[in-house]
């Protein structure tokens, strides 16, 4: 199998379970140039040396104002992608230094520390009604009730966004990412993105002039009182959309993904101090972001692939985290490895800013998750979404009793 085959597959279909085509890469090498002309890549990157390599080189650039222009010239005339590129996810240089500086001041692990009793908080509130959904033996979607709504309201918390939007703000990002996903380009899907752009641009503009007028306990506060003139109030609005989805969408997938790999594991109930280990181990072998894209930004060479100015490169970081020169025995699931140190969240200046928190509700979560419903099973078949730069399950159905019904009575089979 060719790598421009394997990178059709997983491009046009392969992403139900890419990992077949992942080890098919792994035989090629680290990297390999990219020859399909349905494909926009000049060369895609695999092994985990090669992708820590890209990611933190300078001279390999994320897709800025710069590099849009000749590429799509009349791009300023959609609202998604000058949201897009007012955010440092989306820039390069002193611009992202300045933006991503002053994010830094006030999004420190101390602030992520703070907001453990919010996320232990939260977690209970959400299996409270996740145990009432399940008391009669019912399946319950445990993506739709548990791993959507817990790092939504955690984000939403630390952003000081109301929980009664939550739910909104979810289905306008979740347009923004099917346009990002770059198999669903259509005029169709770029108008809908558009249209979220321009509604959480009105949204934020607004919180934003409140916050200034009278400050709160959140982050847009202090970033509000700490900027100054460092970054403009729509540069905030484009970072603001990238901290809202980087702490929600990947964080989804990571808890969606972990469920099963855990049940299958029953000794992690015993051993909650061991879960740091399997939420590494699961970033790893099922991570949520399998896809980041860079440029070149002069001519050179990656692993004896040349590159041209402008070329975009597609960096397989799903690909890095099974990578047998790394990872003996990359297939196995192992939360005992040593120097496990998954590529899942990049590396260098572009580095997720909402890592240290997806961490944190996860290890504080899936502990409550496993106390709560000693019983926890999974349901029914569960479906996988289609995306292929984030990896995880659209429905995941469970049940949270042994099917035992408590009745005045006595007990009862819930099946009967």
């Amino acid at each position: 199998m060719t790598s421009d085959t394997i990178l059709r597959a997983l491009a046009s279909g392969g992403t139900d379970d890419p990992y077949p085509l992942y080890a098919e890469l792994h035989r090629l090498g680290e990297a390999v140039p990219v020859t399909a002309p349905e494909l926009p890549y000049a060369a895609a990157v695999f092994g985990y040396r090669a992708v820590d390599r890209i990611l933190r080189d300078p001279a390999f650039e994320v897709h800025d104002a710069y590099r849009l222009e000749p590429m799509t010239p009349g791009w300023r005339d959609h609202a998604v992608l000058v949201t897009l590129m007012n955010s440092m996810m989306f820039s390069n240089g002193d611009r992202h230094g300045r933006m991503r500086g002053l994010f830094r001041k006030v999004f420190t692990p101390r602030r992520v520390q703070a907001m453990e009793p919010d996320i232990i908080r939260i977690t209970g509130e959400l299996l409270d009604r996740v145990a009432e959904l399940g008391a009669d033996g019912n399946e319950v979607d445990y993506m739709a009730e548990f791993a959507y709504l817990l790092p939504a309201r955690v984000v939403g918390r630390l952003l000081g966004l109301p929980d009664e939007d939550i739910a909104w703000f979810r289905s306008q990002v979740d347009l923004i990412n099917d346009w990002l996903d770059f198999r669903r380009k259509g005029f169709d899907v770029l108008e809908a993105a558009d249209e979220a752009a321009i509604r959480i641009t009105d949204y934020y503009l607004d919180l934003i002039a409140q916050r200034r007028a009278s400050p709160q306990q959140d982050l847009i506060s202090d970033l509000v009182q700490a900027g100054g003139h460092e970054v403009t109030d729509l540069e905030l609005v484009g970072n603001l959309l990238v901290l809202f989805n980087a702490s929600f969408s990947t964080t989804i997938h990571l808890f969606g993904n972990a469920l099963p790999l855990l049940l299958e594991r029953p000794a992690v109930r015993s051993t909650p101090e061991s879960m740091p280990a399997y939420v590494e181990e699961v970033l790893r072998f099922d991570t949520p972001a399998h896809v980041f894209i860079r440029v070149a930004s002069a001519d050179t060479e990656l692993l004896g692939v040349p590159l041209r100015e402008g070329e975009l490169v597609a960096v397989l970081t799903g690909a890095a985290n099974r990578d047998p020169r790394r990872f003996a025995a990359p297939d196995r699931f192992d939360p005992a490895r040593v120097d496990n140190q998954p590529i899942s969240f990049g590396a260098g200046a572009h580095y997720c800013l909402g890592a240290a928190l997806a961490r944190a509700e996860a290890q504080i979560a899936l502990p409550m998750v496993l106390e709560r419903f000693p019983h926890l099973a999974l349901g029914s078949a569960a479906v996988r979404t289609d995306q292929l730069i984030l990896r995880g399950y659209k429905s995941l159905p469970i049940t949270v009793t042994d099917r035992v019904l408590v009745t005045a009575g006595g007990t009862a089979d819930a099946s009967e």
